[in-house]
């Protein structure tokens, strides 16, 4: 298993950075220590949700009955409908619909709902994290996507910590040219994701 590519595929899904402006103006009111609390649970269950669907991915392809390859061509599609949203600069109904969005400005928390699950860790994350799982080949490949999911969680610590200064120092503009990056990266790991999933149910294209 490639760690860096799947680093770099989870990173791009989840766009920390995308996600600051959704987190200001959810927090606009709240106090210092709210925030902080905030962002430490959010961090928190971003690693809990690829830790887990990590270790429990194949399990649960298996108890749905569902194919690798199945989930692969599903999961790559999530992909694709995502990274066109972020060349857009957009979040997308798939991490959040606008429904939700407004639900959330009347919580009083939203570090877990919506802010950790769907916006930074949606169904695309769920879907890629337990393709990579289902095609661990040693436990120690899993292990890594674990120490993946840990210093994503880092980083979307980081992000949302600076916050307000990420928000000053590159503005929407440049929060909005690093989306569309990460969308352009996205949009290939789809099709790659999309191909595999073909190849896996339709031998004879190899």
């Amino acid at each position: 298993m490639d760690l860096l590519k799947s680093f770099i595929s989870l990173l791009a899904l989840i766009n920390p950075v995308g996600a600051v402006p959704f987190f200001l103006s959810l927090t606009s009111e709240h106090s210092e220590a709210e925030r902080r609390r905030t962002i430490r649970i959010a961090s928190i269950s971003v690693f809990c949700v690829i830790a887990i669907t990590t270790l429990l991915g194949q399990q649960i392809i298996s108890f749905f009955g569902i194919s690798v390859g199945s989930l692969e061509v599903g999961g790559g599609i999530i992909m694709l409908l995502m990274a066109v949203n972020m060349l857009n600069a957009q979040i997308g109904n798939t991490r959040a619909t606008a429904e939700e969005r407004d639900e959330a400005e009347s919580k009083n928390s939203i570090a877990v709902v919506p802010l950790a699950i769907p916006l930074l860790t949606g169904p695309g994350t769920i879907s890629t994290v337990i393709v990579y799982s289902a095609n661990a080949s040693h436990w120690y490949d899993r292990i890594g996507l674990v120490a993946i999911g840990a210093a994503i969680a880092v980083i979307c610590f980081g992000a949302l910590r600076l916050a307000d200064p990420i928000a000053r120092w590159v503005g929407q503009t440049g929060i909005n040219i690093g989306t569309r990056l990460m969308g352009l990266m996205l949009s290939a790991l789809a099709v790659e994701f999309i191909v595999d999933g073909l190849k896996a149910l339709l031998p004879n294209l190899r």
